[in-house]
């Protein structure tokens, strides 16, 4: 995986500093280690980081097409690059590389933007066409891959993170009320938006032209979902075969690269099953990685252990203790560039250090399964309240809700407070949030916290009527689970797990995950899969246990579901993190970022400290507020416009001065 940053001038006025260019380069250092090149005109500047997966000799970007009329700066794999360009080669197509990014380049060129529901991959991606002074960035179906843009003094400016674009001085750097009040009522930002002020995020599975000093944003490619009466129907035994055949083809091309390829391994149901597929069909001798914590609740070392057994596959671990989970948040914090509500990207961090160490750079996770399949607990907690919903005053039909949390309602306390909860809203099936808005409202009491000031400059908008009014037409005719899955995957999985637990994690330390329970034809398939067959009665994932039956242990097929957690309190509040966690909590530190009311945050950390277990409200809370002081800290008050690692530019293209290319390739010194 790599890095990309780019300015284009809205018009032909203005200048484009090789030196800035090269300091955002610089900037996605941890994305793309190996080589770096730029090419530059009168008009563009494109900037590349590369991590070098597939043809590591011949890679390097820019890339051009045979004219040198189109220049491509690309992070992501195209997965079905191999078919693709056989049949450019059929059309007349020549290629000066190996690399899927010259394929897709010249795709491009053939089909335009429609080329883009060709691609079966992960991508963010920049193409200058020189001749038509036209600018084309396009991300990915699911947004895998991140891309960032701002238009600022006549130039669009872009970059596959934030910290890129706040190279350029001039580019203002202000945390967005808005985008607060997002962050803490859905726990990230809607689709478009970022934490900063005028510092938009393309969606997912959309794509920006710019052209004659004109932006268009269209949209390509959204989640497929579909109505009863365009399910499938087949029986379950038909659907776990051809899902498993669909998983076997996702599994078969994402292991293309020119380099070793591993698994994450945590014992569950997902990564368990890819990692069956991989050693059974591939490769018998395959890395996984683990992670394990000190306290129990969290741990899944039991079930790695099982399965590591059973595949007996070359296992390593990380111990994600408390105190390094700590220790290690203000720098997991720099490269989300967002305010967090769980600490549990941390680990995820260390994991990809961990796999850095070993010396791979790709990695094969399990994420997208819980949202395709039917795999959460709201899923199951929206069913069971709509059950409930109809008999609103049975206690037989409550009960349901404790089935899903046994391990919580052993507490009778716990088990009273639990039934209050998800009694709310019972009058509200028809409501399209339903099975998401009791979770929204309750992240909402974080906002009691917000300074004065905050609150005035957010003032009466409204989070959940901009969501609704961004629903699509066919919304209302979708049954209660897909509706769920939709808002789980537009805004959970795109604009948080994939970034903040994902690529984030994994590229700040320079380590690539492919995905492929998000492959596109998988996808797809599910869209028409009955809802019945995805959570059958309160079973979760009810298909993919079936699909993968044939290749896992029974234990893991019929386990129950471990929600991914990491420990907050005794994480944020211990000697180790205590010295910056004061220092941000502090009076003056609260004041002078001016989010958040500095007597009311002493009061919930003193509440804390006297407790030995901390309420889930109270801990998203103390994450969220620190987290918030950070980004202020790192990204407004206190960013570096020079980071201390210089770079080497491999390939430079100037064109500044003819008209005819320049190209300087430059060998790196060992």
């Amino acid at each position: 995986m790599c890095g990309i940053a780019g300015i284009c001038l809205l018009n032909n006025s203005g200048e484009i500093s090789l030196e800035v260019l090269r300091r955002m380069t610089a900037a996605l250092h941890h994305r793309g280690p190996d080589e770096a090149g730029i090419y530059l005109d009168h008009q563009v500047g494109l900037g590349h980081a590369r991590l070098s997966i597939i043809d590591l000799s011949s890679g390097c970007q820019p890339i051009h097409n045979e004219d040198e009329t189109l220049w491509i700066i690309y992070n992501g794999e195209v997965y079905n690059y191999v078919e693709l360009k056989q049949e450019l080669v059929e059309k007349g197509y020549s290629f000066y590389t190996t690399s899927d990014t010259e394929v897709v380049l010249q795709l491009y060129q053939e089909e335009g933007p429609d080329c883009l529901e060709r691609l079966n991959g992960q991508f963010a991606m920049a193409i200058w066409d020189a001749k038509k002074q036209e600018l084309f960035l396009a991300r990915d179906r699911v947004g895998i891959r991140p891309l960032h843009y701002t238009i600022q003094n006549n130039a669009l400016i872009f970059s596959s993170e934030i910290k890129s674009i706040f190279m350029v001085e001039s580019v203002p750097r202000e945390i967005d009320p808005i985008a607060m009040d997002q962050i803490f009522t859905f726990w990230t930002t809607l689709p478009g938006y970022t934490i900063f002020k005028n510092i938009h995020e393309l969606p997912p599975g959309h794509y920006l032209k710019l052209s004659k000093g004109q932006i268009i944003v269209k949209r390509y490619w959204d989640f497929p979902l579909y109505p009863r009466y365009e399910h499938w129907d087949l029986s379950p035994y038909e659907l776990s075969e051809q899902i498993r055949q669909l998983l076997l083809e996702a599994v078969r091309i994402r292991l293309r690269a020119d380099v070793t390829v591993g698994s994450y391994l945590s014992g569950g149901l997902d990564s368990s099953g890819v990692t069956s597929l991989i050693v059974n069909n591939f490769n018998s001798e395959a890395c996984t990685f683990g992670i394990r914590f000190e306290e129990e609740a969290f741990d899944e070392g039991d079930h790695q252990n099982r399965m590591v057994s059973f595949l007996k596959v070359n296992h390593r671990e990380v111990h994600a203790h408390n105190k390094k989970i700590g220790s290690v948040f203000p720098e997991v914090v720099w490269h989300t560039e967002k305010p967090l509500l769980r600490t549990a990207p941390v680990p995820l961090f260390l994991l990809s250090r961990l796999v850095r160490e070993n010396s791979l750079k790709v990695v094969l996770t399990g994420e997208g399964a819980d949202e395709v399949f039917g795999g959460y607990n709201i899923f199951r907690e929206a069913k069971v309240r709509r059950f409930w919903a109809k008999q609103p005053h049975s206690d037989r039909r409550s009960a349901l809700i404790d089935t899903l949390y046994p391990y919580i309602f052993k507490n009778p306390r716990l088990q009273r407070s639990l039934h209050s909860f998800f009694s709310r809203g019972l009058n509200q099936i028809d409501d399209p949030f339903f099975s998401h808005l009791i979770r929204w409202e309750n992240t909402s009491n974080i906002k009691k916290f917000f300074s004065q000031e905050l609150q005035t400059q957010i003032g009466a908008y409204n989070g959940y009527e901009q969501l609704r009014q961004s629903l699509p037409a066919a919304y209302d005719q979708w049954d209660g689970l897909s509706q769920a899955q939709y808002l789980e995957i537009v805004l959970f999985l795109s604009n948080y797990l994939l970034s903040s637990q994902g690529d984030r994690m994994a590229m700040g330390n320079s380590v690539e995950i492919r995905l492929p329970f998000l492959d596109p034809n998988l996808m797809e398939f599910m869209g028409r899969v009955p809802s019945r067959w995805k959570i059958l009665g309160l079973n979760e994932k009810h298909i993919l246990k079936k699909s993968f039956t044939p290749l896992l242990p029974e234990e893991i097929i019929r386990r129950a579901k471990h929600p991914y957690r990491a420990p907050i309190k005794h994480s944020l509040l211990n000697e180790n993190a205590c010295a910056y966690t004061k220092e941000m909590l502090s009076e003056s530190m609260l004041k002078k970022a001016g989010l958040f009311k500095a007597d009311k945050v002493n009061l919930l950390i003193r509440k804390m400290l006297k407790v030995d277990q901390s309420r889930e409200i109270d801990d998203m809370a103390l994450v969220g507020i620190l987290s918030s002081q950070l980004v202020y800290q790192q990204f407004v008050a206190n960013f570096p416009h020079q980071f201390p690692r210089a770079i080497s530019l491999d390939l430079v293209v100037d064109r500044r001065k003819t008209r005819s290319s320049t190209l300087i390739k430059l060998k790196r010194k060992n």
